[in-house]
């Protein structure tokens, strides 16, 4: 509330998109997604061609910008995905591709402002660039100090015991790729920069 406070002076409405997510909300974009129910896209917000692809492409492929059911860092109540209400009430569309916060984008002094303000209330930005993992979302804010020891206390297993009771689409697949997208999209994210509370100084 604070940082939404702090928006609001400088003339941003600054609002939660999404927020928590769990297992089962989750596990429906997930499905969704895989059976081609919903668009699938590139790192450059371009929709792919998911008939055209493989059973583990396809896994590839909708983990750029959606985790993994029981990965996603949307569970912990400490992410929130969020726009600038002022646009959307003047009627722009929520896609939260890279369109809306590259330079001239709808939302894009928003994000200028959020670089150089969310850390002094807690926040960062675990999908600042991408890494060869989950595509960059600027968009994607986590509360530090909660977020990094709920990483620090997940474990593999623990989503495989997950998806093994989840009859998920492509589910064998995952399984087997589970330590790569382990590696390479839960663990492989940026670190808080000056993290220690929300409390700020503003």
């Amino acid at each position: 509330m604070a940082l939404r406070a702090a928006a609001a002076q400088d003339g941003f409405d600054l609002r939660p998109f999404s927020s928590f997510r769990d297992f089962h909300t989750q596990a429906r974009i997930w499905r969704r997604k895989f059976l081609l129910e919903k668009p699938i896209f590139d790192q450059s917000g371009a929709p792919i061609d998911g008939g055209s692809l493989t059973e583990e492409e396809r896994v590839w492929a909708i983990l750029g910008y959606s985790a993994l059911p029981g990965g996603s860092r949307h569970h912990w109540g400490t992410e929130i995905d969020v726009v600038d209400g002022v646009a959307v009430d003047a009627g722009a569309p929520v896609d939260l591709l890279p369109h809306e916060t590259a330079p001239g984008g709808v939302f894009s002094e928003l994000h200028v402002w959020l670089g150089e303000h969310l850390t002094k209330f807690g926040f960062h930005r675990p999908y600042d660039q991408w890494r060869g993992g989950m595509f960059a979302e600027p968009w994607h804010l986590s509360f530090s100090e909660v977020s990094e020891a709920a990483l620090s206390a997940l474990e593999p297993e623990m989503i495989a015991e997950a998806l093994r009771n989840a009859a998920l689409p492509g589910g064998p697949v995952v399984l087997r790729l589970l330590p790569t997208i382990w590696e390479r999209h839960i663990q492989n994210v940026a670190a808080p920069i000056n993290a220690s509370s929300a409390q700020s100084d503003w």
